[in-house]
């Protein structure tokens, strides 16, 4: 992967090649990025790069002892100009013998005792297809269904071996460990091998919750925060690599904040009416009755749980707008006119502590929807509360 097939993030690209430009690498970086802003292909892009940059030219020393190249020291390649490297292509299929990659697993069988290397084909295909995928996502893939996935202490053992080893053909050894999160106190095994690595030895780990990485992993490496993906970026990406139209793209990426799987997932999706079917639910909360509301209910049980969340995530973000449009006022809101004319409408209904209320019991109750509730009962009893926290303040929502 190229810097340049990754979305967004000219910033943290430059700084990255700087660092090598400029000989300040250090020998580990942790690229700390929320699930869905790209921290795991941006990595994958800086490793490729690296494992793929020419060796220094050997040195002899010569007949009055001095020290004496037998070539010129390769000058620096830039990211963009990587692809012409003989080594690239290797990485690009990540074939490369001095590319390691580290990830949660689980045992193919009762008993076993995975590594990385059991999933390599696995893990191939799921960058190749899915970069932007998150940990559920990657366990999914290799059927891991309520598994729990770990980097286990017999991983820890063969990252010690595997990079204590000379590299084979390029100037560095790199190991790509994504998610140390689950290390666990296993991750203390690599605490040495971090602190005081082999010659021109590179570690990549790639986290989304700082809290989570162990303090003393944390503190021997070099932060690299990658911020959450702009608007500008994700809109581009889904109408240049997924095809969506620009109002598809735009009421997306409105809604996705920053998350480009997140996006992609709502893209599957884009067909469906969520503007109409929050309509119903209002109107049957506030002025059709309990039939209506059962109604509703028995149609959004049939949606599944993703879409459930979707369905909540749309009410949600018309909501910030709404008070947006409060603050900012509507001509600063982009958004379409059907979505701005609703968050207006919404503003009718209920006041800024309302509008706080119900988006705080919109979040438990996609919170709720993650963890297998029930739907019928969570959507009975979340339009009970929606109720009592705008009772009194009813306007229906016609077309």
């Amino acid at each position: 992967m190229l810097f340049s097939e990754v979305i967004g993030h000219a910033a943290t690209k430059q700084h990255l090649a700087e660092m090598v430009e400029q000989n300040r690498l250090s020998h580990a970086l942790i690229f700390l990025a929320k699930e869905g802003s790209g921290g795991l292909p941006l990595a994958l892009a800086f490793a490729q790069y690296v494992v793929s940059l020419p060796p220094d030219a050997p040195v002899v020393e010569d007949l009055f002892g001095g020290m004496t190249a037998l070539a010129p020291t390769p000058a620096y390649i830039h990211p963009d100009q990587i692809a012409e490297q003989p080594a690239f292509q290797r990485a690009h299929q990540l074939l490369h013998p001095d590319l390691h990659f580290t990830f949660p697993v689980i045992p193919k069988k009762s008993g076993d005792k995975p590594v990385s290397a059991d999933y390599i084909e696995e893990w191939r295909s799921f960058l190749q297809t899915y970069p932007y995928g998150n940990v559920y996502d990657w366990l999914q893939s290799i059927g891991a269904e309520n598994k729990q996935g770990n980097i286990t202490s017999d991983e820890c053992n063969q990252i010690n071996r595997q990079l204590s080893l000379k590299s084979f053909e390029s100037k560095y050894k790199v190991l790509l460990l994504w998610m140390p999160e689950y290390l666990g106190k296993e991750g203390n095994k690599l605490l040495k091998l971090i602190e005081e690595p082999p010659p021109n030895t590179l570690f990549i780990l790639v986290a989304e919750n700082e809290e989570l990485i162990l303090p003393t992993i944390l503190s021997r490496c070099q932060l690299v925060r990658v911020p959450a993906l702009e608007d500008e970026d994700i809109e581009q990406a889904l109408i240049t690599r997924s095809k969506a139209t620009p109002e598809v793209a735009k009421q997306i990426t409105a809604i996705c904040e920053g998350n480009y799987r997140e996006a992609l997932h709502l893209l599957q999706h884009a067909d469906e009416d969520w503007n109409s079917l929050l309509r119903e639910w209002l109107n049957a909360m506030l002025k059709n009755g309990p039939a209506a509301q059962v109604k509703f209910v028995e149609e959004i049980n049939k949606l599944g749980r993703e879409k459930q969340k979707q369905f909540l995530r749309y009410f949600n973000h018309l909501l910030e707008q709404s008070i947006r449009i409060r603050v900012l006022g509507e001509e600063n809101i982009k958004q379409g006119e059907t979505e701005k004319d609703f968050a207006k409408r919404l503003n009718k209904i209920v006041s800024v502590s309302q509008q706080e209320a119900i988006i705080e019991e919109l979040d438990k109750a996609s919170y709720y929807i993650e963890r297998n509730a029930n739907a019928k009962m969570l959507f009975h009893a979340l339009t009970i509360k929606l109720y009592h926290i705008i009772q009194n303040k009813t306007l229906i929502l016609n077309n």
